[in-house]
Formats: C-alpha cells, structure tokens, sequence
C-alpha cells in the first residue's frame, strides 16, 4: 500500500470517528442543514491545515468540539452574517440521518433553548462529558455550567409540561365529544 493510500485511508477513518459529533453540535448551534455543513466542513479543514498532535483519544475529541463551537461563533460574528436576512426554513425532516433521529419533542424543544444551554445540555446528555469537561471545553466555571443545565433542564420542564397539558385537554375535549359526532366526523347530525 503506498504512502499516499494509506493517508486517505487514515483521513476517512478520522472522518467517520467525529463525523456525527462535529454535526450535531454544529447543528445546534446553526439551526439549519446549510449553514451546518458549511461549519462541518470548515472543522475538518482546520484539522487538515494545522495537523495538530493529541496527547490522547480524548484530547482529540476536545479539539475537535473546541473547534466546532469556535467555527460557529465566528460563523455568528462574520460581517456577512450580520447583513444577511435568514428566510425562514421549512426543511424540518429532509436533513440527513443524523440529526432526524432525534425529531421529538424533547428535540424541537431542546433546539429552542438559548444557545449557552443547549450547547451545555448537548454535550452532557448526547456526548457523555461530564460537567468538569464541560467546564473545560467551554473555558467556564463548574458553578457556571451546573447553572446552565439546571436552568435548561428547568425551561425543558416547563415546555414539555405545557405540551403535555395542551395535548391532555385536546385528548380530554375528544372524550367528551358524544360517540355519534366523531363517527360522523364531528358534525352533529
């Protein structure tokens, strides 16, 4: 196998290693399929460009999510974005395979978060870190990111119980209703 085959083979493999990470974080981040590819693929470049050497596994796994949530700061920094108008999109349940299986509620309602919650939410529950990791990769105190897990798991609360009572009065409102008015599709006969 020659040097540059084995190069590309090494390549692919990092690739498909933090594929998923570097997407769905820059997938919260951006809020959008376009804006997120372009993000994802600026990470891998600056992989590429720099090369940088890792102590270990995890010091890799931490560059590579520095970088991501880098890369979508200076993407919401950039002149261009601040004289561009987003159009609003409708393309919820196109995207690729893996930011659809998530589509629920808890999805919908964890995208809704301000940024600073979501990202602290996103990397304890989806990717494992512990809030000392977390603290580190973001370059914040502890105190600080178990506030904002408790105050995104709070506002999670409160939106997925307000869901769930909206639903249960829709549900209560169709019980009531007489046999005879929904076998005939609602209207009384």
């Amino acid at each position: 196998m020659n040097r540059e085959t084995k190069r590309k083979q090494q390549i692919e493999a990092l690739i498909l290693k933090y594929e998923k990470t570097v997407y769905k974080l820059a997938y919260f981040y951006m809020k959008n399929k376009q804006d997120t590819d372009d993000i994802y693929q600026e990470v891998f470049l600056r992989f590429f460009r720099k090369k940088p050497e890792f102590e270990s596994e995890e010091h890799e796994k931490a560059w590579f999510i520095r970088t991501t949530i880098n890369c979508c700061k200076s993407y919401f920094l950039s002149g261009w974005v601040k004289r561009t108008m987003v159009l609003e999109e409708n393309t919820m349940g196109q995207e690729d395979s893996y930011e659809m299986g998530e589509r629920s509620e808890l999805f919908y309602a964890v995208m809704d978060l301000p940024v600073k919650y979501r990202t602290v939410i996103h990397l304890f529950y989806y990717e494992g870190y512990t809030v000392k990791e977390i603290a580190e990769l973001l370059d914040e105190k502890v105190t600080a990111i178990t506030t904002r897990l408790s105050r995104g798991r709070e506002q999670l609360r409160e939106v997925l119980d307000a869901e769930a009572a909206r639903e249960s009065k829709t549900m209560s409102v169709v019980q009531k209703r007489p046999v005879s008015d929904i076998r005939k599709g609602g209207v009384r006969v």
